[in-house]
This record gives structure tokens, sequence and C-alpha cells, in this order.
């Protein structure tokens, strides 16, 4: 059975980022984000069991939305590069614009326990699946090289958007992000086309 959802189920989710990236995950009481959300307490739990189910929620609407948005930019007749970039510039943009969802997504993510990791990367896998269909038709048209490691070329297109985006949440998001996207993308097809 899925979950109620609806305009309080998106206020408690938008609430949720907020407490969250401004208390941290430990110190963000389901109390704080029922009144961030302007409900009560108890209408919560209508939509979620617990802090922990808030918070995986929250991963996936957000996630499942950006998943969605990248796959319809990236339908239609484009190369493995604009692909990337298409990839690379609307990750960096989606934090850029919802710098609380960048501090939740950054550090708050990562403390969690590991069944709620465990989750966490039941939602990565769809992403981790885009990136997969760029590396493959690439290989395919030949421009990735036949012999490309698909496992390493994800993780280091993954690992260095990850690490630019948490770079940049350590630094109180005081520089442009999104003018980024050029510099990795040229770096990423460099590593990956490199024979």
């Amino acid at each position: 059975m899925g979950k109620k959802k609806g305009p309080k189920y998106n206020q408690i989710i938008e609430a949720a980022v907020k407490v969250i990236a401004e208390n941290g995950y430990h110190h963000a009481q389901v109390s704080k984000i029922a009144k961030e959300a302007g409900v009560a307490d108890g209408t919560i739990y209508l939509y979620f069991k617990n802090k922990e189910d808030i918070l995986i929620s929250l991963f996936e609407e957000k996630m499942g939305r950006f998943v969605d948005k990248i796959q319809e930019k990236l339908e239609g007749n484009l190369t493995p590069q604009e692909k990337l970039f298409i990839l690379v510039e609307m990750h960096l943009k989606q934090l850029a614009d919802n710098r609380a969802l960048a501090i939740v997504t950054q550090l708050e993510l990562r403390q969690s326990n590991a069944d709620l990791r465990l989750r966490i990367n039941e939602v990565l896998r769809k992403y981790l699946d885009l990136i997969d269909t760029i590396l493959l038709e690439g290989k395919e048209s030949g421009y990735f090289p036949g012999e490309l490691d698909f496992r390493l070329a994800r993780q280091m297109i993954f690992g260095t958007l990850d690490e630019v985006v948490t770079n940049w949440v350590m630094k109180d998001c005081k520089y442009d992000l999104i003018s980024l996207a050029k510099p990795m993308q040229q770096l990423l097809l460099g590593g990956i086309c490199s024979r």
C-alpha cells in the first residue's frame, strides 16, 4: 500500500527539509517539523511512521522527481557528451537552487543508520541507472572506448558530482556551483575518453 499523499504530505516534506537543514537530523524533532509545516504533531503520523520515514520519504520524493526531470531532458537526439552535460548541470542546479536540500542530502543523510543508508541506496539506484544509460549509449556510438569499465566510470561521475556539491555546502555555498558544470563535464569526458 502506497503512502497517503496530498498538500499536507508535501507541506511536511518541505518543512522537514528546512528543519533538518537548520537543526541537523538528530535534533530535528517531529514537533519542530509539524510546527514548520503548520500541522498538529499527530497529523505527521497520518503520513509517516516516524522521523526516519520522513527522511527517506523526503529523499524518495526529491530524488524521484529529479530523476524524472533528467529523463525528460535526456530524450531526443543528443550526443553522449550533451547528455552528460545535462546530467551534471541539472544535478548542480537542483542543489544550488535549494540549499536546505543540499545540506540534507550532502550532510544529514550520511549520518543515518545502516538500514536507512540501504534504503537511500535503493532510491539512488534509478539515478545511477541514468548514468549507466549515458555510458552505454556512448560506448555503443563509439564515443566512449569499448573497454570502458562501467562501474568505475559511474563511480567517477557520481563521486565527482557528490564531492563538488559537498565541498560547496561545507564552504557555506559561497560560490556559483552551476558555473562548474562545463569544466566538470570536460574533466569527466577527458577521464572517460582517454585511451
